[in-house]
């Protein structure tokens, strides 16, 4: 792993050909004084999300482009951009442009912050600020509350795609299809500590969403019947430090 990188900014996309610009030159912009890697994983695009990041690569020097050969799921991309990653610490963003690369350095700013010494996950919060449809609010709304009362995980808003975290305890995580929507959980069973920081939120201009009412809440809930099961074959407290 480079020493020259402190950040690593992974974007899993598919069929985002009108969002991949837009958004990489953004991220760019926000962390153009920062040592740091964009990383945009193709998730087996059928459209010319890839062609667009690739021709990005001259203007934007920082950019690496991983592709799938098929497509794997948001949580495959995200594992294939945290392993390919050179940085010690990674940020992740959902690639319709709703999230604000501009609340990346908040979450720096909040990693740096001495009373939050030890935490390994910084999760975005959109609670405040959600621009999605009143049907949409409420399916996550019904979702975020299922999960927290099985899991207890203290977060408002695990759907959220930004993110700040420790690459070092993310690779010993479990992989699973959907994983992305359970990191605190699987942080905190790690023995991690995990904190929520308000972020921006905006409305999707361009292309079409990848999820509906079944990917998002039964799908789901089969899923935390498969974290309860994690989490009770596990012993916490796995992160080894030596004073």
């Amino acid at each position: 792993m480079s020493h020259d990188v402190q950040l690593s900014v992974v974007v899993p996309v598919c069929n985002e050909a009108e969002n991949v610009e837009p958004l990489a030159r953004e991220i760019d912009a926000a962390l153009k004084d920062r040592d740091y890697e964009m990383i945009f994983i193709d998730d087996g695009s059928t459209d010319d999300t890839a062609a667009n990041l690739l021709r990005l690569k001259p203007a934007l020097p920082r950019l690496r482009v991983l592709r799938h050969s098929f497509r794997s799921g948001q949580s495959a991309a995200v594992a294939s951009g945290v392993r390919a990653a050179r940085a010690p610490w990674v940020a992740t963003l959902d690639g319709d442009g709703q999230n604000d690369p501009a609340d990346i350095p908040k979450l720096i700013a909040a990693r740096d912050d001495v009373a939050n010494r030890g935490v390994q996950l910084f999760m975005g919060n959109r609670k405040a600020s959600r621009k999605d449809s009143a049907f949409r609010k409420l399916q996550s709304n019904i979702a975020n509350s299922v999960r927290s009362g099985l899991l207890g995980d203290g977060t408002p808003d695990t759907g959220c795609g930004i993110k700040l975290f420790s690459r070092e305890v993310f690779v010993e995580l479990p992989r699973f299809d959907h994983m992305h929507r359970f990191l605190p959980a699987l942080f905190m069973r790690h023995g991690a500590r995990v904190i929520s920081i308000p972020v921006s939120h905006r409305p999707r201009t361009r292309g079409t969403s990848k999820y509906g009412m079944l990917n998002r809440l039964w799908v789901g809930i089969i899923d935390i019947g498969g974290v309860m099961w994690l989490r009770r074959r596990y012993k916490s407290g796995l992160l080894v430090r030596e004073d």
